[in-house]
């Protein structure tokens, strides 16, 4: 066994190997529930965290925190490394590192809506391509006015403000749906409810910090507590699929090496894939095939190898077949499905052996130092060195406490985002309308008091136009009756009178 090969199990006659440096043509582990995925899936793990390899697996039964205990021997465990050849077999706890999304059993896991961005937030909230294309104006908005995105209270904020301004943003940004708006904020008080409001803010994980290696060189296994996050698959297949895209964009080129920079396992995968739009699909497929150039392996799990689509399953070299059972027409179909995704043995028919295999067999096919696969060879696994189901609540929260990523997540930050800024700018811009409003109300009362002292001088004008006149009138009509009575006077009659 050469120095970077990972022993997966034996035939009785010889052992069947992995070579890590092929781990970035990516995996596929499938089988029936109880045939034995999980703990090769432990076996995986730990063999990559020995040769210096960091780890991220989702741990949706529970069972996958026994990688940070020590295994024990048992009679079954030596049958099994006896048949296999397996000599020095060191039982040991593996470096570990617990996260939660809900903060209970790990470390916050939290990330902020600008980094998820528009697309796969369109897929967990189930959006419609009208609702998606609101999705997309409201980010590019944020974008263009230097607006972060972190919780979903900046979300929300930042539909409502573009539902508001839709008409003086359509014309640089496309028509804007109050109604698709709307729409979308009813979507987001259901992620709320299904753990969004705590899934979503600040501090956000950092990718650095799942690629780890302790003192010692071996690679820290990051384990996601998802017993309780399965339950809302979208956010759990959401999250993973954000995280692979996040190394993706983070990591630079590395090309083939003899070890991968970081191994991924994404347990429950047709949760993927059973629900994923046309358009995200092939954004999953270019992910899973530009990631490999990055030195990230990334292994599927699943228990049928058609719960992954025919794009991403080409792409994965190595397969571990666990046990089927062909009960009914779609299983028998199914099967003959994952026999035909191996190289044919001639010593045995596949699709025969898949129905076949106890608890602990697979079939197995690796690709070799030259990337071409093997054939497939029944195998009995090999045991874990760490220990079988979940390690107690007290060594898990020892752990935890004495993590050196305690202190990062614990406590959550709200700094001044969306919600803050455009709350501001709403509050800035009511006091621009209530000052203008006063100006127009002094303007307005200016000129009222204006239009009455004109009114009041053009009245004081008439009335004394009517003064002089009636003074006139008067003095005219007494200079007539003096006059008359003058005439009168010296004539001793009225001389007027015609």
């Amino acid at each position: 066994m050469a120095e970077n090969d990972i022993l997966l199990g034996g035939t009785g006659s010889k052992q069947i190997l992995l070579n890590a440096g092929m781990a970035n043509r990516h995996g596929l582990i499938t089988g029936a529930t109880g045939t034995g995925k999980t703990v090769t899936l432990q076996v995986l793990a730990e063999s990559f965290s020995r040769l210096g390899v960091p780890v991220f697996t989702a741990d949706v039964k529970g069972d996958l925190s026994g990688l940070a205990g020590a295994g024990k021997a048992h009679p079954k465990i030596d049958e099994r490394l006896q048949f296999i050849g397996i000599e020095g077999h060191a039982f040991e706890a593996c470096p570990t590192v617990f996260w939660d999304v809900f903060g209970k059993k790990g470390h916050p896991v939290r990330t902020t809506a600008s980094e998820m961005g528009p697309t796969l937030l369109s897929n967990l909230l189930e959006l419609n391509e009208t609702q998606e294309g609101v999705m997309q104006i409201a980010f590019s908005v944020a974008d263009d006015q230097g607006l972060l995105l972190l919780d979903l209270k900046d979300l929300r904020a930042m539909l409502n403000w573009v539902a508001d301004h839709a008409a003086e943003l359509e014309r640089q940004y496309g028509r804007i749906s109050k109604a698709s708006a709307t729409a979308i904020l009813r979507r987001l008080l259901v992620l709320e409810e299904a753990g969004g409001e705590i899934f979503f803010g600040e501090p956000a994980i950092r990718i650095e910090h799942l690629m780890q290696n302790d003192f010692s060189g071996r690679g820290v296994i990051s384990i996601l507590d998802a017993t309780t996050l399965y339950h809302s698959p979208r956010i759990y297949a959401t999250f993973l699929l954000w995280l692979l895209s996040e190394l993706m964009e983070g990591l630079p080129e590395r090309g083939d090496a003899d070890l991968p920079r970081l191994v991924f396992f994404f347990d429950e995968a047709h949760l993927l894939f059973s629900s994923a739009p046309k358009a995200l699909l092939e954004k999953i497929t270019q992910v899973v095939r530009l990631i490999r150039s990055k030195g990230v392996g990334v292994f599927f799990i699943t228990q049928y190898p058609n719960d992954v689509p025919n794009e991403v399953i080409g792409q994965l070299g190595n397969r571990i077949q666990h046990a089927l059972r062909a009960f009914t027409p779609q299983d028998r179909k199914a099967v003959k499905a994952a026999a035909q995704t191996f190289r044919e043995n001639p010593a045995f028919d596949t699709e025969e052996v898949i129905g076949q295999l106890g608890v602990g067999e697979a079939l197995i096919s690796t690709l070799d130092r030259k990337g071409v696969p093997t054939v497939v060879e029944r195998t009995l696994m090999a045991p874990p060195r760490s220990q079988f189901g979940p390690i107690d609540d007290a060594r898990r929260a020892e752990l935890i406490t004495r993590s050196p990523l305690n202190s990062a997540y614990e406590t959550a930050v709200d700094r001044e985002s969306a919600y803050e800024m455009l709350a501001r700018r709403e509050a800035e811009l009511a006091q621009q309308r209530q000052r203008e409003a006063e100006e127009a109300e002094r303007a307005r009362a200016e000129e009222e008091l204006r239009k009455q002292k004109e009114r009041d001088a053009r009245a004081a004008e008439r009335r004394e136009g009517i003064g002089e006149a009636l003074a006139k009138s008067v003095a005219r009509a007494l200079g007539s009756n003096l006059g008359r009575q003058i005439v009168r006077g010296i004539l001793g009659s009225i001389t007027g009178r015609r």
